[in-house]
């Protein structure tokens, strides 16, 4: 049996990258899978089908991670799309990049809605909807722990408050036998961060295992974090990093 057979998650911005690669995956351990999206429609309807060709209900649903009444509707949407919550993933997240001199309160306030009151938001809205053995799983970033590259301050701080939400979410959730947990990837090959990007060989130099991440490789720890085998894990951060924090 899939460990997963038979749980329904929601996946925020599964189009693309790690949160496409988590959909998939936990669809292939049995799981039906709702998945969020702002833009590129047409990726995140290829990521439903593929989860479909699984023998899996798939759904791609619209929804501006930015946006508080949106990201309501989305969490509804999905538990009436999948008649219920098991797992929720707060994959969503934009990057913006710039000296603290120069860093503009648009892109400030931007970073801080999509990165850390989306989660916030998100798991609000599903709270009421998950049981025991419910399982939220927030994505953020090694640079939570290791500044990499002088003009990433601010998003960092946006994964560093994270922490906090994963663990402080635990501890009131507990009770409830539900988890948290905090996967914070390293240096990831997707479209953010491209393993041929201009400044891929400097993280590469900094990692022990010489390589980026595949979305693959992230998406298996979540994967695991949601499983019955993970069921005395929370509170906790994993750091996918290829040994960047070593």
């Amino acid at each position: 049996m899939k460990s997963l057979q038979g749980k329904r998650a929601l996946v925020t911005g599964g189009s693309r990258g790690i949160g496409a690669a988590i959909a998939r995956i936990l669809a292939e351990q049995g799981a039906d899978v709702a998945l969020t999206y702002q833009g590129g429609a047409e990726r995140a309807q290829a990521v439903a089908a593929d989860i479909e060709a699984l023998g899996r209900k798939g759904i791609a649903i619209q929804a501006d991670s930015a946006d508080p009444a949106a990201i309501k509707r989305s969490v509804d949407a999905a538990v009436s799309a999948l008649g219920g919550l098991d797992i929720l993933v707060n994959n969503a997240g934009i990057a913006r990049y710039n000296l603290i001199a120069d860093f503009s309160v648009e892109d400030f306030d931007a970073l801080f809605a999509v990165n850390v009151r989306g989660p916030v938001l998100t798991t609000q809205a599903a709270i009421p909807y998950l049981a025991s053995g419910g399982r939220v799983i927030t994505i953020g970033s090694a640079g939570a722990d290791r500044i990499v590259g002088t003009p990433g301050t601010v998003y960092y701080m946006t994964k560093s408050a994270l922490q906090s939400f994963a663990r402080g979410l635990a501890h009131e959730l507990g009770a409830r036998d539900i988890t948290s947990n905090l996967v914070q990837p390293g240096s990831t090959d997707t479209d953010m961060n491209p393993a041929n990007g201009e400044s891929s060989d400097f993280q590469r130099g900094l990692m022990p295992l010489g390589r980026y991440a595949e979305p693959a490789d992230i998406a298996a720890t979540v994967a695991f974090l949601a499983s019955p085998a993970a069921r005395h894990i929370t509170g906790t951060v994993v750091t996918v990093d290829g040994g960047l924090l070593a």
